[in-house]
């Protein structure tokens, strides 16, 4: 049952993230997931600080935050300050999550929030920690209730919110010219990522959580043309990322996460591999312009 749980774990994670990574690798915006998986660390230690708490709920509050006021500040500082936006986003995430290490050691050296957690996590204690209802009944891992309700706000995010989505992605303007705010759906979005990313803290923690952001949606970029096709693949490969990471780890006996995260990309480089033999040099791969609704 403990392996059941792990599996459940990581495709949950998996799927959320893949499902994001979709219009992040379609915005060009895939190293954004990176910095905001590292810029919402703050947001984790203010939000603790100022409740008191661990509570789940709360850590969300502050990354969606933080999120959100690392998006503005990576346009602020493409669009007034003249920076390149991979100089940004550097420069925007490295501060940040430097002021969350600082805050962490400074003011939470007597509670269990560390940057170990933070960077690595531990899906393997997933099966310990579960909930216990007053008639002593255990209805499983906590974990996953948490990271359930997640993939269904993304699912609900997205299926509700798909055609704005889909327009902004890949022509702003023409969305602007219809009456639909680029610029929200983009924090909206960022926003979602936020949530998805602490939510997954404690199963891989924030550095692994990008390779189930950025590699199954990169797989299916690779494999089609089709936007919802594509949402499809990325969800099938992060599964797939998170069944076969399991049982590599255990072949090997090393991290179950990093394991996840390594067939991910052992994935891709197949796809990849396909894709290039496939067309023999003559058909371009797949551009953002070609792939439709």
């Amino acid at each position: 049952m403990s392996s059941f749980y792990i599996i459940l774990t990581g495709s949950l994670v998996a799927v959320s993230c893949a499902i994001l990574g979709c219009f992040l690798i379609l915005r060009k915006m895939a190293m954004v997931g990176d910095a905001i998986s590292h810029a919402v660390l703050p947001g984790i230690v203010i939000a603790f600080l100022w409740s008191g708490s661990r509570d789940s709920v709360t850590m969300l509050l502050g990354a969606g935050a933080l999120g959100i006021i690392s998006t503005f500040l990576i346009e602020f500082l493409t669009n007034k300050g003249n920076l390149q936006s991979d100089a940004s986003i550097g420069v925007t995430f490295t501060w940040l999550f430097a002021l969350g290490v600082i805050l962490i050691s400074a003011f939470t050296g007597q509670v269990d929030l560390d940057q170990e957690c933070v960077l690595y996590g531990e899906i393997a204690y997933v099966p310990l920690d579960t909930i216990v209802l007053n008639s002593g009944v255990d209805i499983g891992p906590q974990a996953i209730y948490l990271l359930g309700a997640v993939l269904l706000m993304v699912i609900a995010f997205v299926w509700l919110g798909f055609n704005q989505l889909r327009i902004t992605s890949f022509d702003p303007q023409y969305a602007i010219s219809l009456g639909i705010s680029a610029t929200l759906w983009n924090y909206l979005l960022m926003a979602f990522v936020s949530f998805t990313t602490v939510a997954s803290f404690e199963s891989v923690g924030a550095i692994l959580v990008v390779a189930f952001l950025i590699a199954p949606a990169a797989t299916a970029y690779l494999l089609t043309k089709r936007l919802k096709t594509m949402i499809f693949i990325a969800s099938i490969t992060g599964i797939l990322s998170a069944i076969g990471g399991h049982f590599l780890a255990i072949s090997i006996n090393g991290s179950i996460a990093g394991a996840m995260a390594t067939v991910a990309g052992i994935i891709f480089g197949i796809a990849f591999v396909y894709v290039r033999s496939k067309t023999k040099g003559d058909a371009k791969i797949t551009s953002r312009e070609s792939i439709v609704a």
